[in-house]
């Protein structure tokens, strides 16, 4: 019984994850449309642009999300490498819209381990999915 539970919350999580990156795409074209139809047209400042490429990466997120959240429903597995992609892509959003000069150093210092841990793990990860990957799909040492 509770697996069922389980697998009922999961499903409802997916779908209204579903609802919300539908959503923030609407929104992402609002954004975009009403950017570029503000005098002057057809041209977009610098903060403008940021706000639409953070806005692009929450969508990219939203997606990554879904993805995890689907492989969970089928697998009951929790797959690390996706779970490491939304966390670098939610790192460069950060990056993408981050004005530096309101940080102090000290936090910068701190992104940029955040990324360079968060690269490494990435790595390893898919360098483990290589060696380890192909040997047990194919029946090898």
């Amino acid at each position: 019984m509770l697996d069922k539970f389980e697998s009922a919350i999961t499903r409802v999580l997916l779908v209204l994850m579903c609802v919300v990156v539908l959503l923030a795409t609407v929104e992402l074209g609002w954004i975009l449309v009403t950017d570029v139809l503000t005098p002057p047209l057809f041209l977009l400042e610098i903060d403008e642009l940021l706000g639409v490429f953070g806005q692009f990466l929450v969508v990219l997120i939203g997606i990554e999300l879904v993805h995890s959240m689907k492989a969970y429903a089928d697998s009951r597995e929790i797959h690390l490498e996706a779970v490491l992609v939304v966390a670098v892509i939610a790192v460069a959003r950060k990056i993408v819209v981050l004005d530096p000069d309101e940080l102090p150093p000290a936090a910068l210092l701190g992104i940029a381990a955040v990324t360079l841990a968060l690269a490494i793990g990435y790595y390893l990860v898919r360098r483990s999915h290589r060696e380890n990957g192909p040997s047990k799909a194919h029946g090898g040492p």
